[in-house]
């Protein structure tokens, strides 16, 4: 067996490689020895600690010789620093890191390198066993590189949003992984990565810390072992992380005491929490939850029963947050999990693979008891499959130009016949109908006059080329789609194929009867009009029908006399035609202003969708409450909250202007089946946002949505989103990480 290169015996020739480069050696490297060869003498690990922020250009070359002296020296381990800006190029650093890679123990990095260098670590793995990184300005992250001794992953104060489908599917021994004070908000996703890591015992998206009286500071960690941690009579104290940091940099700020800005945020949390303005955390902490507050917490810990959900997802997990899982916050997750979530579409309780669902089906197994009892089985299989859906904009929406202006869409609506078709109108008054499967426009209608956004769309069933199109500005139309243009660059359009009614101001919404023979006008005013689509007449205008305006007016789906109202006095209206307009058939209030009111397709239900999260399901006949589907409120007035049914009758879709995500619910228990995610066009700056957004009426799971950018520059683009179809991911895995990249009213 070789001898070991003593360090005194290293430091010299690291001393002679620096006279062959003719340069000085470097301080901190100087420092290292010394620091190592104390620790020697008093019979600790041999650790050196390489500040790679301190070596300049000249350094460079006789530290790369160093490094490979030490891989045959007695040195046990080596840690990497980088805590400020570093004058050395990305490729430098690699350099350095892989050149040690034999016994490199700890890499603490501030984020001062570009993508290709965390290309290379994210994709190409390191065998460090703790990884500190900070200050990612990545919105998406995808480590799926091989880290097999990491046991220790520190990913606080990063700008991280989620995770890529590859993301922590090679790190068998990673034990501990902290998240505080990141941006990741979506619960089924950071489950299904998380659960890639076979070895998580400690997990942290915040910190909890004992408010008592006598301290406001974290507790200090208290030794607990396997047995106690599960011990019912134990409160969920903070775990032990004395063997996790054990050998790691005492300077590595792991654990913090709260200076008082923390507190003052803290308090403010907590004063939002008692107004309602936040789900409190502290119902899911059982009998202790009111002795803890949360610091640095990402915004996954606001989403309601998010103990519950981790507790529940992560089975092998023994510590949430710095609190210990007691076997009761295990039995109590199991039970309120099964209350509010469904864990696949349908009920189904377990995951089946697609060919085994396609396998039964060939064979005749007696479960299938209907062609509808196979569809759902395999949307549960398919979705069961992965927790990333497939999410893409139709392409014409950012691509086609008419004479150097993008088209802009406002308010779609999927072809009430044709699968392929959807139209939308512009924020510029145009009108196009597309094939949004192969994003190529058929047809394009130029605005008239002065340009007024298109907010209200309604197809007609029973001619299905005949459109209804309504403008802020209160102009209504009647467009034949099959005499209207192909081409962008008509900027004019015959009267023939068209009707033109009078005018109803300020519109925000028009709806079509059943039959097809009448359609409402509603906008920022307490009155309905009612047209007559034949002869292109206003038969009546129903005044004050609210106490406020009315955004959205609906007919029902089958009956050709009824329809809804919605207003921001508070009230939704049922009425009925062949009755006196001056009393509706019921009334039913919320507690905030209602943004719009739709049907069940059956018409059992009326889904009524109130200012900031207030989703509730009516019964039609009655106006009792069906469902409330208790999303939790942004605290935003303006937070205008927009749902519709998805799957006929099954299942809700749910989006407000100010959040980046879509709740899908189960419209016969409430229960929340997932949340999408929306994503941003690439840009560090722009952050997405649920404008409007149907249900596919012929695809199960799939729905659009009109997203707008927080970039007053960025135009508005559909997005597609398929729930049963996993994510393309060859982007991700190639890259490892992205980027990042009007509240009208209306439906």
């Amino acid at each position: 067996m070789a001898m070991l290169t003593e360090i005194a015996t290293l430091e010299e020739k690291y001393i002679e490689i620096c006279k062959k480069h003719g340069t000085v050696p470097n301080t901190s490297i100087l420092s290292a020895f010394f620091e190592a060869e104390d620790k020697k003498s008093r019979n600790q690990r041999c650790i050196m600690n390489i500040l790679v922020d301190r070596v300049m250009y000249d350094d460079f070359h006789p530290i790369l010789e160093l490094c490979n002296e030490i891989n045959a020296s007695e040195v046990e381990g080596i840690d990497l620093s980088v805590r400020s800006s570093c004058s050395l190029e990305d490729q430098y650093v690699l350099s350095l890191i892989r050149s040690v890679d034999q016994k490199l123990r700890l890499v603490d990095v501030h984020d001062c390198f570009g993508t290709t260098f965390w290309r290379d670590v994210f994709s190409q793995g390191l065998s460090c066993e703790v990884l500190n990184v900070r200050s990612l300005h990545f919105r998406k992250l995808n480590i799926a590189g091989e880290f097999a001794q990491l046991h220790t992953l520190i990913l606080d104060s990063n700008r991280v949003t989620g995770f890529g489908e590859g993301c922590f599917s090679a790190m068998p021994n990673l034990s501990f992984l902290s998240m505080c004070d990141t941006v990741v908000s979506d619960l089924w996703t950071a489950s299904a990565a998380l659960l890639k890591l076979p070895s998580l015992e400690v997990l942290r998206f915040q910190i909890w810390i004992c408010c008592s009286e006598s301290s406001t500071t974290p507790l200090k960690p208290q030794s607990s072992t396997d047995e106690n941690m599960f011990d019912e009579s134990n409160s969920p104290i903070e775990a032990d992380f004395s063997g996790v940091f054990e050998q790691m940099d005492p300077d590595l700020p792991v654990e913090e005491t709260l200076s008082m800005d923390d507190l003052n945020a803290e308090v403010f949390m907590r004063e939002k929490v008692m107004k309602g303005k936040m789900p409190d955390q502290t119902n899911d902490l059982g009998d202790v939850g009111l002795k803890y507050i949360s610091t640095k917490a990402s915004p996954i810990c606001s989403k309601k029963h998010y103990r519950i959900y981790m507790i529940n997802s992560l089975p092998k997990l023994k510590v949430l947050d710095n609190l210990a899982i007691r076997k009761s916050d295990r039995d109590r997750a199991t039970e309120t999990y099964s209350e509010n979530f469904e864990h696949l579409p349908y009920k189904r309780k377990n995951k089946e693979s697609v060919v085994r669902v396609l396998e039964k089906r060939e064979t005749r197994s007696s479960r299938w008891k209907s062609q509808s009892s196979y569809t759902r089985s395999l949307c549960a299989a398919r979705m069961g499959s992965s927790a990333w859906p497939l999410l893409h904009s139709v392409p014409s929406f950012s691509r086609v130009q008419d004479e150097g202006r993008s088209l802009s869409p406002r308010q779609f609506e999927y072809h009430p016949l044709d699968p392929s078709l959807m139209v939308y109108g512009t924020l510029d008054g145009e009108v196009v109908v597309l094939n949004h499967e192969n994003g190529k426009i058929l047809r394009y209608i130029p605005s008239y006059g002065a340009q007024s956004s298109i907010l209200g769309l309604c197809w007609l069933k029973t001619y299905p080329s005949m459109v209804i199109a309504g403008s802020a500005n209160g102009s209504l139309k009647l467009y034949d789609i099959q005499k209207a243009s192909s081409t962008l660059n008509t900027t004019t359009h015959t009267a023939s194929g068209s009707v033109t009614f009078d005018e109803f101001d300020q519109l925000t919404s028009v709806h079509v009867n059943s039959t097809d023979k009448l359609f409402l006008a509603s906008g920022y005013s307490k009155d309905v009009a009612l047209y007559d689509i034949g002869s292109g007449t206003r038969l009546q205008v129903f005044a004050s029908m609210h106490q406020e305006h009315i955004n959205v007016v609906k007919f029902s789906n089958h009956s050709p006399s009824i329809f809804a109202t919605s207003s921001f006095d508070k009230d939704v209206k049922l009425w009925d035609l062949r009755q006196d307009p001056s009393q509706p058939c019921y009334t039913a209030s919320s507690t905030k202003g209602n943004v719009m009111v739709c049907f069940s397709p059956d018409d059992r239900y009326l889904l009524a969708s109130a200012v900031d999260n207030e989703v509730r399901q009516l019964l039609t006949v009655d106006g009792r409450l069906h469902l409330n589907f208790d999303i939790v409120p942004t605290g935003s007035s303006m937070n205008y909250t927009r749902s519709y049914y998805m799957n006929g009758n099954d299942y809700i879709i749910s989006g407000s202007c100010d959040e980046s995500m879509v709740r899908v619910c189960c419209a016969q228990t409430g229960r929340r089946l997932r949340d999408v995610s929306l994503e941003g066009n690439g840009s560090e700056f722009s952050m997405m946002f649920v404008q409007s957004l149907r249900g596919d009426p012929f695809r199960e799971f799939n729905m659009s949505v009109l997203a707008t950018y927080t970039r007053p520059s960025s135009v508005s683009e559909i997005v597609k989103v398929n729930m049963l179809a996993p994510r393309d991911n060859i982007e991700e895995q190639s890259c490892g990480l992205h980027c990042y990249p009007s509240n009208s009213m209306g439906g």
